[in-house]
């Protein structure tokens, strides 16, 4: 099952369908406030939380008793929440994209970026908005890329509810909480996990290291030259990386960290 990010819906998935559907049942739903799913009013429907226990719902609804969770950006934070709540349901976690607001130093001006890019919806309307986000930091690499791909994604950003999308960011982005306040949870998680992003994710890359560090079962995968839609980006790249995973996993292969690969020395020959 893949969770889209909060610039794309499900149509970000394409090219995965396209390629895990030859021998996985790939299953793509949007998020609450993006349509065809239910666009609540009020910003309090709206948390990192029920974002978890949507995938759960899917999942429930087509008689799914466990998944290989596959998220990007929103969703990958979406993922590992799903890892945490609902553990038995997932075969693995692919976590994409995943850090933004993260870094307790960065946390206000995070919340804050939040409320100035729902108010910009609210007063401007989606188009205005998206002329802008497109062009941000880790999504001129797509962009330079693939012209075409981008001014795609950017059409899509458009079509977006202005409701559903300024309350996603003051519901869900400004709110969930931060990964170094998530330590001693990720500690606990035991499903096979993929850790994946952009070189150029430049939020993206210390909180990358913090889940490979902290989750037992977890591998990091940093594809080079990349923004932040890889799967957009670079989709062959990206739809091999995730499928070696998913092949180790459903092989039984995939390895849970041997604890002496932790040390407060560097060479492990310290006293």
């Amino acid at each position: 099952i893949f969770v889209h990010e909060f610039a794309g819906d499900l149509r970000s998935w394409e090219s995965q369908i396209r390629h895990f559907g030859k021998r996985y049942r790939a299953i793509v739903y949007n998020a609450r406030g993006f349509p065809p799913s239910d666009v609540p009013e009020h910003v309090s429907s709206y948390s990192q939380a029920c974002a978890a226990d949507d995938i759960l719902a899917v999942l429930d609804h087509i008689g799914a008793p466990k998944a290989h969770v596959v998220g990007l950006s929103m969703g990958g934070f979406a993922t590992l929440h799903f890892g945490l709540r609902h553990p038995h349901r997932a075969n693995s976690l692919c976590i994409g994209g995943c850090g933004y607001g993260a870094e307790p130093e960065k946390r206000e001006i995070f919340r804050a970026e939040a409320d100035t890019i729902a108010g910009m919806i609210r007063q401007d309307g989606m188009a205005a908005f998206a002329e802008r986000y497109a062009y941000g930091p880790t999504r001129v690499q797509y962009e330079n890329k693939d012209p075409r791909g981008h001014a795609e994604f950017k059409r899509m950003l458009a079509e977006h509810s202005a409701i559903g999308s300024a309350n996603t960011q003051q519901g869900v982005q400004k709110e969930r909480p931060s990964l170094y306040t998530l330590v001693e949870e990720m500690k606990r998680i035991a499903v096979p996990t993929l850790v994946i992003h952009g070189d150029e994710d430049w939020p993206c890359l210390l909180p990358g290291v913090l889940m490979k560090q902290t989750i037992p079962s977890a591998a990091l995968a940093v594809m080079p030259n990349c923004g932040h839609a890889i799967n957009l980006e670079e989709p062959d790249e990206y739809n091999r990386i995730v499928g070696d995973f998913l092949g180790l996993v459903d092989s039984g292969r995939w390895p849970q960290r041997d604890p002496r690969a932790i040390s407060a020395s560097i060479t492990g020959m310290k006293d």
